[in-house]
């Protein structure tokens, strides 16, 4: 069953590709590891906006959390159950977070297998922009000993663009979607998962680039989720709080992008038809 899965992300792999490549996309095979990215995310988002909103509920809660660790901090036991019938009320799973990256985990080691399997039959033999080839690397042997040509070192760092990507959008995602707890528990697993990062940068140096492109494409994703779903949030609070939500509507920005544009082009228009007026009158002054 397990090969059977890695088959059918390796041919939905190299569907995208040929597609790609029929309509004349360049690096199509990059491009079609991007596509497959955003087509798990697309499948996957009933459960990320749950994550997200769930960690923002989580930060919503902080102030109730302060208040019984003040009322029953000298009673860990009742703190504890009071803190699981304020989650439960609120219809909050403190690990509900977790669901989403572990239901990708087979996804991830499922596409390492496919790209490993379409690396040996040599059908990923091809760059991505700046990237050498997606097959590369199988280990970490590349950087260590370090190369000593010129040559060496280009391709060095080239190879290590995606992995730093990797890890600063990995920071930037658990930033955002990892709420400041006052729970201890809470804390704890909130620094736990800021390790995260590092070892996906550690996994990121001695797995193909293809793979590391697909968490990269996915961080990126997730970001602009994250975005949106805290301007929501946002509104939401100042709705409840009596007050006026700024909306943000497609609508909005064409038209503000639009008066950018007018608005200095009427400013020259009328500057121009001022002057000519001026000049007229001028030649007719002197008739």
């Amino acid at each position: 069953m397990w090969d059977a899965f890695v088959r059918l992300i390796a041919d939905a792999l190299t569907l995208n590709n040929e597609l790609l490549k029929s309509i004349g996309v360049p690096y199509s095979f990059g491009f079609a590891i991007i596509l497959f990215t955003l087509i798990i995310k697309v499948l996957t988002l009933p459960l990320t906006f749950k994550q997200l909103q769930a960690a923002r509920k989580m930060q919503e809660l902080q102030p109730e959390l302060q208040k019984l660790q003040k009322k029953y901090k000298d009673d860990r036991e009742k703190l504890s159950k009071a803190q699981m019938e304020l989650y439960k009320e609120a219809g909050v799973n403190p690990l509900g977070g977790c669901l989403p990256t572990l239901i990708q985990m087979p996804i991830w080691f499922a596409l390492y297998r496919a790209l490993f399997q379409l690396a040996s039959a040599g059908n990923l033999k091809e760059g991505f922009f700046w990237i050498p080839s997606l097959a590369e690397p199988r280990d970490i042997s590349w950087i260590w000993p370090l190369p000593q040509t010129p040559d060496g070192w280009l391709h060095a760092a080239a190879l290590l663009v995606l992995p730093i990507l990797t890890v600063v959008t990995q920071i930037i995602v658990q930033k955002m979607s990892t709420p400041q707890s006052s729970d201890q528990q809470q804390a704890m697993m909130g620094q736990m998962m800021m390790f995260m990062p590092i070892m996906f940068g550690f996994f990121a140096l001695q797995v193909p680039q293809g793979l590391v492109l697909y968490w990269v494409t996915s961080n990126l994703f997730t970001l602009v989720q994250q975005y949106f779903i805290n301007r929501q949030s946002e509104a939401a609070k100042t709705r409840k709080e009596g007050g006026t939500p700024a909306t943000f509507t497609m609508t909005k920005v064409v038209e503000e992008a639009t008066a950018s544009v007018v608005t200095p082009a009427t400013e020259v228009v009328k500057k121009t038809e001022s002057a000519k007026r001026a000049k007229d009158g001028k030649r007719k002054s002197k008739r």
